[in-house]
């Protein structure tokens, strides 16, 4: 045994005809310097655990000095004495560290995100998990704190607003829940972490004017535009239409039928299509070989919402200065509209069509809501009843809508009872 110090241990070498040699420190039991043929150097700490001797390398010679080797060694050789096993401590970190939230995150969503959500739903939560919380992927989930994902959800409330900050936090947080219940982690950071932003429930409704405004502004040929228009005359959900399929419409495309995994609730819904609808949609160039209506891809419909929507404001502004700029007003005084989003015009669908007096849940069948009368084995026997006043109430916003657009004041059309 030899002390083992910068001086001493700067003079040891592998004796003749050995391939490896320990040096054990006569003050520190356990604490020694492995040299091996070849100039390997080693410093080591030993220590039994129950009948078997477990061995820990604590760094080289070169790199790590002798005092902090030896005060590695006592640390562990401490624990053990106090019946740890740090090698097994240091494997199951290993273990952790490897358990990082880039790859436990392609895990969740193949095992539960993929398998039980709609393919919106799916969409969303991989774009939150594997693009908004990209920053974090290299990190240990053991090692992820609150401040870490409190830093990520700043930034997106900063670049991207924060109700998408509110959204990528829910779908983490969704992610911690599975996590948990996998024994993959012993807590949720994201408890006690407020939301970056207020909700509040939207309720904005877009007057005649406003809707003349948004369908003058989206006469294009694009995409983006006929979906806007189809938005205003269908009442349905943005997804719903912008995944729509010629294979959904009927011949005539005089109705409109999205299959239960297209819908936000999982039921079938049918749509009669109005002859305002219809004229939009025999617009829309159809591809050969090609079901999707909107977008480019070849299993999702269109995705470019946020430059659609920046251009169509874009739009409605430059035709308000120019009518401005027309009646003798200075351009620069003309406001932008009041802010609105696309949902809104769903909303703005079921209000106007109670305005124009279509019975309640009538605008729910129209919407495909299921509540009250529609749920359970009720809505389904009804079904086929709701079929003409559903068409009669679309017609009945269809014509409204061509009213409000042509440019002259929207003639009130009386509420025909169905005969």
């Amino acid at each position: 045994m030899v002390k083992l110090t910068a001086r001493t241990v700067a003079k040891l070498t592998l004796p003749e005809g050995r391939r490896e040699q320990i040096f054990w420190d006569e003050q520190l039991r356990g604490f020694g310097l492995r040299l091996r043929a070849g100039g390997s150097a080693v410093w080591i700490a030993q220590y039994r655990m129950g009948a078997r001797t477990r061995r820990i390398t604590l760094g080289k010679r070169e790199t790590t000095p002798p005092d902090r080797a030896r005060r590695l060694a006592a640390e562990i050789l401490g624990r053990a004495k106090a019946g740890f096993d740090p090698q097994a401590e240091k494997a199951e970190a290993r273990a952790r560290a490897a358990v990082t939230l880039g790859s436990m995150v392609e895990r969740y969503l193949d095992a539960r995100v993929r398998r039980e959500l709609l393919a919106r739903s799916v969409a969303e939560f991989e774009r939150y998990l594997l693009r908004y919380w990209r920053p974090l992927h290299g990190l240990a989930l053991a090692e992820i704190a609150r401040a870490d994902i409190a830093a990520v959800l700043e930034e997106l409330a900063r670049e991207r607003g924060g109700i998408t900050a509110n959204r990528a936090r829910g779908a983490l947080s969704a992610f911690w829940s599975w996590a948990m219940a996998q024994g993959l982690v012993e807590g949720n950071p994201l408890v006690g972490l407020p939301k970056p932003a207020r909700e509040r429930a939207r309720d904005r409704v877009l007057d005649d004017e406003e809707i003349r405004e948004i369908w003058h502004a989206t006469g294009g040929s694009g995409a983006y535009d006929a979906i806007v228009r189809l938005l205003i005359l269908t009442g349905q959900r943005r997804e719903e239409v912008a995944g729509m399929r010629w294979s959904e419409l009927d011949a005539e495309r005089t109705l409109w039928r999205i299959p239960a995994e297209r819908t936000k609730n999982g039921r079938p819904h049918e749509v009669p299509l109005s002859l305002q609808a219809r004229t939009v949609l025999e617009a829309v160039p159809r591809l050969a070989g090609r079901d999707l209506v909107f977008g480019s891809g070849e299993r999702t419909g269109y995705q470019a919402w946020s430059g659609g929507k920046k251009r169509l404001d874009a739009r409605i502004l430059d035709n308000r200065r120019k009518a401005a700029e027309a009646a003798g007003r200075d351009p620069a005084d003309v406001a932008p509209m009041r802010p609105w989003v696309l949902h809104d015009i769903r909303r703005t669908v079921a209000t106007r069509l109670a305005e124009l007096g279509t019975l309640p849940h009538v605008v729910e069948a129209v919407l495909n809501h299921l509540s009250g009368a529609r749920a359970g084995v009720a809505g389904i026997y009804n079904r086929a009843v709701y079929a003409k006043e559903k068409r009669h109430a679309l017609a009945l916003w269809g014509e409204h809508v061509a009213a409000v657009t042509a440019e002259r004041p929207a003639k009130v059309v009386p509420f025909l009872p169905v005969r």
